[in-house]
């Protein structure tokens, strides 16, 4: 699958808002909150076009359990951790999901649990704080993206890899600890 990079849309913004509330109809309860991360929640950063949701949940497993089990009910496929410490993915089957009344055709996205105070979340979190707040690294960030889907267009891993130091660059400067960078560098080359 080619890779594509596009220049912001605030459509991404809404559609991300229609998904959260649909959602939510569903667990609110059982959730903290659900937050848009990723390139597409960054004002002006090119990316590619899949929204990227982060449900949040109480670090506690019954809660975990109970929103596998409602998202299992609109269609979503439980992938488990993928080999990243408290953050739960989830997969589609196709457009569809998840399922609705009005069988709504939805847009690209990627739906991920994450316990409360994860690294993964923060790593998230962090990334997107210091975009938000550092207009020069939004430009520098979709110069590299653009460069790197040029270059490896077919290969993922490879624009994955040519992102990571750039990232991790950002996540020191958000104050995350040397440990956790070591983490987040190694889950990346999984």
């Amino acid at each position: 699958m080619k890779i594509i990079i596009e220049p912001y849309n605030k459509v991404w913004k809404e559609q991300f808002e229609s998904l959260r509330d649909y959602l939510l109809s569903h667990i609110q309860n059982d959730i903290l909150e659900i937050v848009h991360v990723g390139s597409t929640s960054v004002p002006g950063l090119s990316a590619k076009p899949v929204i990227d949701l982060d449900i949040i949940i109480e670090n506690d497993n019954k809660k975990l359990d109970k929103v596998i089990l409602k998202l299992e009910s609109l269609g979503y496929q439980h992938r488990g951790d993928l080999g990243i410490s408290g953050r739960e993915a989830f997969k589609r089957a196709n457009s569809r999901i998840p399922i609705t009344d009005s069988d709504i055709e939805w847009f690209p996205h990627h739906l991920y649990v994450c316990k409360e105070g994860c690294v993964a979340l923060r790593n998230h979190l962090a990334l997107k704080k210091h975009l938000l707040e550092n207009p020069d690294k939004v430009v520098e960030y979709s110069n590299l993206k653009h460069k790197l889907a040029d270059k490896f267009p077919d290969n993922m891993d490879a624009y994955i890899d040519g992102k990571t130091e750039f990232i991790l660059d950002i996540l020191k400067k958000e104050g995350m600890k040397s440990s956790e960078i070591d983490l987040i560098k190694s889950q990346n080359e999984i």
